[in-house]
């Protein structure tokens, strides 16, 4: 019983490698794609077209 017991926590062992992993690798992604909050909340300034109408 001890192998068997053992052997499933090996196999759990890889399994929360495995989520970590995965965790990181989204992480990373999320960093990688993160628009600046600078450019989120820049003002847009009127287009020429919009002046033209008012």
């Amino acid at each position: 019983m001890s192998e068997n017991s053992s052997s499933k926590s090996r196999g759990e062992q890889i399994q929360e490698a495995e989520r970590e992993a995965a965790r990181q690798r989204i992480l990373a992604q999320a960093e990688a794609e993160r628009i600046p909050v600078e450019e989120t909340t820049r003002a847009v300034p009127d287009r020429p077209w919009r002046r033209r109408d008012r």
